[in-house]
């Protein structure tokens, strides 16, 4: 029997029923093509069946459709989120770095705004929430910006939500910070091969600081039942002090950098005690599924709970989290691109600054000077690609950019000093009169000054040893819209999941990656527009707004749930208490 005799045999009924599945599998793979997810590589640690329930989680959001997949996120987007599905609730961000920063500069207030890939992601997500800002005041001017209550409406230009500084003394900044953040947790979570440091009285301190925040977002919640956005590695502890004074708040936890597996994470000496914490969290995000796993089996080795690893679920103490990823991004379209000039003009402008002669690709690398960054890495590329491919010499300039970082701290003074040493060494064997291949510039600049090295760009390098996302590749990639520009990518950054365009490299591989800068700089302005065209758009449409409002609809269907699950309860927030974990949370998923 031949296809068309079979499809002629079969009833009426039966052939619609064919027909809607071929609907519903046309309007699944176009919203799998919009999305990037149709060009996924195979299964591996970061793309498991969870993937596909997320996708579904996604289309149901909006109506039980599809068509969520095909939503266009934007500040409106979020605006309507909060009015149709979280009436009258207040978000209120959290994080140790604050958006506007004052400094006093020779007697005169001196407005910064920090080029940091947080901020920038939060910022324009509490403008479009009209939200509250908790973050540490260490500005130089920052206390004569404030009002009797600690409080700066921001942006200056516009004000759309309001700023709540922290104060903190040098030793709780020492010791919270730079310690027992950056010296102990930093290392820990990420794989770059120095050894993280564990000293009691940091853990004290960071005890401390985080009970400080939490009094802090307390007394700027209006009610008892807010939304709260804990940012990063720095409040590991305050979900659970947050939950023990606002146990009705719905409290998300983001995990900005990669979660350890868990032989890793049980170098922590107060491993149960962060863990603890994270699980006063209603729903704990991370970048990708793979740290959603590590954190889950952490959980599960250390803490007595009750796990549904289906739909993601941690039951403990009575409570349940959701532990999800949801993949960070930027604003769509950067604030920042209306403010810099057209290509050309940047192109010709920096590259007048620089002193590059006609002919010379000019290679940047933008970030904080940080040893998980693999900026040495790079440099060492450069230094293979002159060994393999010498007619390169004199060809092509490698602009790094680092600002400052924790300076205070040995590992990131040795980084600067290696980092200069290698930049020397490269320029001495390579360079010559009127041709420097490696510039190397610790200072900071400005989101503008930033977006306009992107776009005088041939190349962009991000090769992190390790990264959560990376936003400086996203960023690259949303400052070219001439369509042109290659993004070597690490993939060790939870960035080359979605941009698959970009050449993906091994930053361990100094040799490999040589060739990859090789193929970069003789690529045809065909193909890089073939590839910037489709990374620029999986950045538009899973950009910042898709990120927060993803997690504000998660919050929201929580708060459903809690409210017609058990009506009369005095605690709705109780409601999560789990009496049939699995039906309930699949109902949810």
């Amino acid at each position: 029997m031949t296809t068309s005799d079979f499809v002629h045999s079969l009833p009426a009924l039966w052939l619609a029923v064919l027909a809607t599945f071929c609907l519903a599998g046309a309007a699944l793979a176009a919203a799998l093509i919009r999305t990037g997810k149709s060009r996924q590589p195979p299964v591996t640690p970061d793309t498991t069946p969870d993937t596909v329930r997320t996708l579904l989680r996604e289309f149901e959001k909006n109506g039980h459709s599809a068509d969520a997949a095909l939503v266009k996120w934007s500040p409106d987007t979020l605006r309507k989120i909060l009015a149709t599905e979280l009436p009258d609730a207040q978000v209120i961000v959290v994080s140790n770095r604050e958006p506007y920063i004052h400094n006093l500069k020779e007697d005169e207030v001196e407005l910064v705004v920090p080029a940091s890939g947080l901020v920038s992601a939060l910022e324009p997500i509490t403008r479009a929430c009209a939200g509250t800002w908790v973050a540490y005041g260490g500005g130089s001017a920052d206390h004569l910006t404030v009002d009797e209550n600690d409080r700066v409406a921001v942006p200056p230009d516009d004000p759309s939500y309001m700023l709540r500084r922290v104060w903190l003394s040098d030793e709780e900044h020492a010791g919270y910070y730079l310690g027992f953040a950056n010296e102990g947790l930093w290392p820990l979570c990420h794989i770059a091969f120095t050894r993280p440091n564990f000293r009691a009285a940091d853990w004290e301190t960071y005890q401390s600081v985080n009970r400080k925040f939490a009094n802090a977002v307390v007394a700027e919640a209006r009610n008892e039942r807010p939304i709260v956005l804990v940012q990063d590695y720095h409040f590991a502890l305050l979900p659970r002090m947050l939950r023990e004074q606002l146990p009705d708040a719905i409290i998300i936890t983001f995990w900005h950098i990669p979660w350890p597996n868990s032989e890793v994470f049980s170098i922590c000496p107060w491993r149960e005690r962060i863990l603890d914490g994270l699980l006063g969290s209603s729903i704990i995000g991370f970048h990708t599924q793979f740290h959603c796993n590590n954190f889950i089996e952490s959980v599960d080795r250390f803490l007595e709970t009750r796990i549904e690893r289906e739909d993601a679920a941690i039951s403990y103490q009575g409570r349940t989290s959701l532990v999800h990823a949801y993949p960070i991004s930027i604003e769509w379209p950067p604030a920042q691109l209306g403010k810099v000039p057209a290509v050309q003009q940047c192109r010709d402008r920096v590259r007048t600054r620089l002193g590059l002669a006609e002919g010379v690709k000019l290679c940047v690398g933008v970030e904080r000077l940080d040893y998980t960054k693999g900026i040495v890495d790079r440099f060492r590329a450069l230094d293979e690609l002159f060994n393999r491919h010498p007619e390169w010499i004199g060809k092509v300039t490698v602009l790094q950019i680092a600002a400052p970082s924790r300076g205070t701290l040995p590992d990131y003074e040795r980084l600067h000093r290696e980092c200069e040493r290698c930049a020397e060494e490269i320029n001495q064997r390579y360079g010559y009169e009127g041709y420097t291949p490696v510039l190397f510039i610790a200072e900071h600049h400005t989101q503008r000054q930033v977006y306009e090295i992107y776009r005088a760009a041939d190349v962009c390098m991000v090769t992190s040893l390790h990264d959560g996302m990376n936003l400086v590749a996203k960023e690259f990639v949303a400052a070219r819209d001439d369509e042109q520009g290659v993004l070597i990518l690490s993939m060790f950054a939870g960035a080359s999941k979605e941009l698959l365009e970009a050449l993906i490299v091994n930053p361990f591989d100094a040799a490999t990656m040589g060739e990859a800068l090789q193929h970069a700089l003789a690529m045809s302005s065909d193909e890089q527009r073939d590839r910037m065209r489709r990374m620029r758009e999986i950045v538009r449409d899973n950009n910042v707004y898709r990120w927060a409002g993803s997690m504000l609809l998660d919050a929201a269907r929580l708060r459903k749930r809690a409210e017609v699950e058990l009506p009369g309860a005095g605690n709705p927030i109780e409601t999560n208490n789990v009496v049939s974990l699995p039906e309930r949370w699949r109902a949810m998923t």
